[in-house]
């Protein structure tokens, strides 16, 4: 027999019982829906994570502060070096958190360590409102980009960084307020910002609006500035502040060497905490969460697995009971000269069947449930996380979650194959 001939007959005599084998696949079905859901689930949860990560700083720059013993709670000793530091990296808004100030002395130092490339202090700005042109003033928060940051951008573009024009973008949330139609029409407008120094003088500051960026963790009214805007209101905040009050800073941006290695930024980092500070990307303060993510989908696969080891049991059962309805056919064929390699490869090719309905099934009503969930869940529930597709799918993933219920189905095939290809050809023809 042919090897079309072969797999023809496999996919023929998978439907001689067809309430059996429609109640086998309907088995692996609940295995392989599970399975491509839950792998969606950690793909799309993921998948934000990763680009949120993108948008608040590259997976080479550092945040540095000076290493502290302090603790979270409890009575603390008076740090007159203490500043303010935003609880966010990239500047978002969200609370503060009290660290040892870092000097241009420090700066200096950790310039000087092996790897590092170069090294920008992170200031504090605090303004008093952002207003446009005839309309009312709003309380805002400024949030400069890091080395790396790639905001997400619902309209224009970007600050420029190596632009000496003053820049900034605006918050979705802010576009409305400002009295602007839409982001469209933000984008070239000039919008004024105020700043008060510490003498209560109020300093009024104009920039040009380069985008709209979108709303994500909090951020709903951080404004992000370039170098240049960042830079004019840090100054006019501290007009008066003597010379040697303005070098302290919450933490500094360290950028490391270009094409770096996970393994020479592990290097880094161990440098900086010999030299007394502490280095973190924003992957590393994200990680804890996305190995929560994994641990979670692991454990919901595991229920996955188990049901298609359910499964693979009515597998067993229903090419058993095939054997044994077909012991006579199986004695004739061998009769006629079929091998018993090839009656193997006849019953196995029909459990392959039966894992290749149940799992297609599976993933083809998994991508049309998860995706229209996804897209409700997206608009009500996560309305105010853009960008957020809770439930993702991976081709790959999709195709290897396929592959692996074929192979269970394979192996739990492989027992009633076994015997039929076992079989004697004048016991089977006496078969009754």
């Amino acid at each position: 027999m042919r090897t079309v001939d072969l797999v023809s007959t496999a996919v023929a005599n998978t439907f001689r019982s067809k309430t059996r084998t429609i109640l086998t696949v309907l088995a692996i079905f609940v295995g392989a829906f599970t399975l491509t859901i839950t792998n969606g689930l950690g793909t799309g949860i993921n998948a934000f994570i990763d680009s949120t990560v993108a948008s608040m700083g590259a997976s080479d720059v550092l945040t540095v502060t000076k290493t502290t013993t302090a603790t979270s709670t409890g009575p603390q000793k008076y740090d007159p070096d203490a500043v303010a530091s935003a609880s966010q990296p990239g500047g978002r808004p969200g609370g503060t958190t009290e660290v040892t100030a870092l000097t241009d002395q420090d700066i200096t130092t950790i310039g000087g360590i092996a790897g590092v490339e170069k090294v920008v202090p992170v200031t504090s700005v605090s303004i008093d409102y952002v207003e446009a042109a005839g309309g009312d003033p709003y309380v805002a928060q400024v949030g400069s980009l890091v080395a790396g940051q790639t905001p997400r951008i619902a309209d224009g573009s970007a600050p420029d960084d190596g632009s000496d024009t003053l820049q900034v973008a605006l918050p979705s949330a802010l576009v409305t307020p400002l009295g602007f139609a839409d982001a469209a029409d933000a984008v070239g407008a000039t919008v004024t910002i105020a700043v008060t120094d510490p003498v209560r003088t109020q300093h009024l500051v104009e920039a040009t609006v380069t985008g709209v960026t979108e709303d994500a963790f909090g951020g709903t009214t951080s404004l992000t500035t370039n170098t240049a805007l960042e830079k004019e209101l840090f100054t006019l905040q501290n007009t008066g502040v003597p010379a040697d009050q303005l070098d302290r800073y919450a933490s500094a941006s360290v950028t490391v060497s270009a094409g770096a290695t996970p393994t020479e930024i592990d290097q880094v980092k161990a440098a900086l905490s010999d030299a007394g500070y502490t280095g973190t990307t924003v992957a590393d303060q994200l990680g804890t969460f996305e190995s929560v993510i994994n641990g979670i989908v692991l454990v919901l696969n595991a229920f996955a697995i188990i049901a298609l080891l359910a499964a693979s049991f009515g597998i067993v059962n229903t090419l058993l009971m095939s054997v044994q309805e077909r012991t006579r056919e199986i004695g004739l064929m061998k009769a006629m000269g079929m091998g018993s390699g090839r009656i193997f490869s006849l019953f196995s090719l029909e459990a392959i069947f039966i894992g290749l309905l149940g799992s297609a099934l599976g993933a083809v009503i998994a991508i049309g449930v998860g995706t229209a969930v996804s897209a409700q869940l997206a608009a009500s529930l996560f309305s105010d996380l853009p960008g957020l597709q809770l439930i993702a799918f991976d081709p790959v993933s999709i195709l290897v979650t396929t592959l692996a219920v074929m192979g269970i189905a394979f192996l739990a095939g492989t027992l009633p194959a076994a015997r039929a290809a076992r079989a004697d050809p004048v016991e089977s023809l006496r078969y009754e």
